[in-house]
């Protein structure tokens, strides 16, 4: 696809937005926490996170290749917005509009499975940004994407990749742990689909890796220390009940994120394999799919969709 004779339209690649040092990790979780204050404790436990994994998370990096190969994928301009951190969405959308004449804008989160207080968030924060900058802007929002088939084969490929690392005895016997970021339990009662689809890419991935149902699970990570009840079962506790049971190969595929970050370089490639291995198991993660082809083959096709079907 080549449009870049249109130059009224633009993607806008959002992403939840990471701290570029351990200096403002302070300012970033005050961020994350709607402007509430952090106590000292918090601060230091996140900062010593992003210590182990080397000081930052790669998110940035990563979500500006993913652009520059959207971007020659496509023939048009990509920007990138953050949630959390800089640059914020709010201001890029200011740049796209004010500055360089952006009249149409295709949104899509690099999240494939839609919540209201994920995916949702960055649209009304996108919708937002639009809003404060006037003018008539057409917005092409792409909710959800988690049963695109550029998507599904990317985490086939990565994932039996990582089985066949185990050789013939692992690869037989390993047990594939599926994850995404938990969310709030109280949004199911609103009638979010999130767990919903989850499933379903899970299933999915189960059939076309052949996978018995007694060799994969779905599980949640990442959930904050909070008292509200968020979605699970959380990832550890799969670990250790796997490998209590006797299963001592253990893949993990992150399918609910696209990109390394601290939720996978630190809760899974430390906590996860502390965990694993003192319970006596081997655990492997899959690669994630970055700025991989089948990612961006997937982004490219969801920007042409938004284009030519707008109601979709």
């Amino acid at each position: 696809m080549n449009r870049s004779d249109d130059t009224h339209t633009a993607v806008l690649l959002m992403a939840y937005g990471s701290p570029d040092s351990l200096e403002d990790i302070e300012a970033y979780l005050h961020q994350v926490r709607g402007g509430r204050h952090t106590p000292p404790e918090l601060v230091e436990e996140v900062r010593e996170r992003y210590r182990r994994i080397g000081g930052r998370s790669p998110l940035q990096e990563i979500t500006e290749q993913t652009a520059h190969r959207l971007q020659e994928a496509t023939g048009l301009p990509v920007f990138i917005g953050m949630h959390h951190w800089h640059p914020f969405i709010r201001d890029v959308v200011q740049h796209m509009v004010t500055e360089r004449g952006i009249r149409r804008i295709v949104g899509i989160c690099l999240a494939p499975h839609y919540s209201t207080v994920s995916v949702g968030a960055y649209r009304r924060h996108l919708e937002e940004a639009i809003a404060a900058v006037g003018g008539d802007v057409d917005l092409r929002f792409v909710p959800h994407w988690h049963t695109h088939r550029h998507y599904l084969d990317g985490l086939v490929e990565t994932t039996r990749q990582t089985l066949d690392s185990l050789g013939t005895h692992g690869r037989e016997y390993a047990v594939v742990i599926f994850t995404a970021h938990s969310v709030p339990a109280a949004v199911l009662n609103r009638g979010d689909p999130y767990d919903a689809q989850l499933r379903e890419t899970a299933q999915l991935l189960a059939e076309r890796l052949a996978l018995p149902e007694e060799r994969w699970r779905l599980c949640y990570q990442s959930a904050p220390k909070t008292h509200n009840s968020w979605l699970g079962p959380q990832m550890e506790d799969v670990i250790v009940e796997l490998a209590e049971a006797g299963r001592r190969y253990l893949v993990v595929a992150p399918i609910g994120f696209v990109s390394e970050h601290v939720e996978i370089l630190y809760d899974i490639d430390i906590k996860a394999q502390e965990i694993a291995r003192s319970h006596g198991a081997l655990l492997k993660r899959t690669p994630m799919l970055n700025s991989r082809p089948p990612l961006i083959a997937a982004l490219s096709d969801l920007v042409q969709k938004a284009l030519n079907h707008p109601n979709d």
